[in-house]
């Protein structure tokens, strides 16, 4: 496991899922976590969960979507423990499988408030604080259908592009500034709400894992490794990078 001792920062939408996986994965690896979702009930269980484990945790309901609570989280890691080291930017909306011509412009705004323009957000934040300390790491969850064509998914696809676009072309940006921007791209993960789809589409969801070269969907412990990994000093000279996540869908070039 990599250490992250005396590490300090934030992960966002940590009430479930990847999210909560991600900051459990780096209370365990020896960080200080700021645990942050608009959910207060699941911040506060994650937040539990990490100090039943004997990690370090505080909880902040935030809106991905407000520039205003993204400089605040910022703000409030450095204010707590003094520094921002590692941030990962995970929280993100999905979209009602549509053809592109019948998605609404209120889904692809709903979808890009969050998904490009909160990350935005967040990141300009992250990099000002990092860029101060002369060091840091950030990591924002991708998709395979930031990659690839996913028919149906037009405003969920295009904002996972933006992701890597951002997450690139900052890491060029910030490369000789001590500070590194990777992005990881999960596949089919046994999420709440895919565990919810096996459950009603049973068939559908066998079809689903049998294309994937592994034969199984991941957790989200697996996804969460990659983003404390690719946080961590053993990722020392990596940045720019989008690690697919993904049990070998992409090498098939599929989503």
């Amino acid at each position: 496991m990599p250490d992250l001792s005396g590490k300090n920062g934030f992960v966002t939408a940590a009430g479930s899922g990847i999210g909560r996986a991600s900051a459990l994965a780096f209370a365990r690896a020896g960080a200080k976590v700021l645990v942050t979702d608009i959910v207060e009930d699941t911040v506060e269980e994650t937040c539990s969960l990490i100090r039943a484990a004997g990690g370090i945790a505080e909880g902040r309901i935030v809106d991905a979507s407000s520039d205003e609570d993204a400089r605040a989280v910022v703000a409030d890691v450095v204010d707590r423990w003094g520094s921002l080291d590692f941030a990962h930017n995970h929280a993100g909306l999905g979209a009602a499988a549509l053809p592109f011509a019948e998605q609404k412009r209120e889904a692809w705004q709903r979808l890009f408030d969050v998904n490009v323009f909160g990350l935005m957000s967040f990141m300009k934040y992250e990099l000002a604080q990092m860029e101060k300390q002369g060091a840091g790491a950030i990591v924002n969850t991708s998709s395979m259908s930031g990659k690839n064509g996913s028919p149906g998914l037009s405003p969920y696809n295009a904002s996972k592009w933006a992701v890597n676009g951002m997450t690139q072309t900052a890491a060029l940006e910030y490369a000789a500034k001590g500070i590194r921007v990777n992005a990881f791209c999960p596949s089919a993960t046994m999420t709440p709400a895919l565990a919810s789809w096996a459950e009603a589409s049973p068939e559908e969801y066998r079809a689903v894992t049998e294309a994937i070269p592994m034969k199984r969907v991941s957790s989200p412990e697996e996804q969460a490794a990659a983003a404390v990994w690719l946080c961590s000093d053993e990722a020392g000279f990596i940045t720019g990078t989008l690690l697919n996540v993904d049990g070998g869908d992409g090498i098939l070039g599929k989503q």
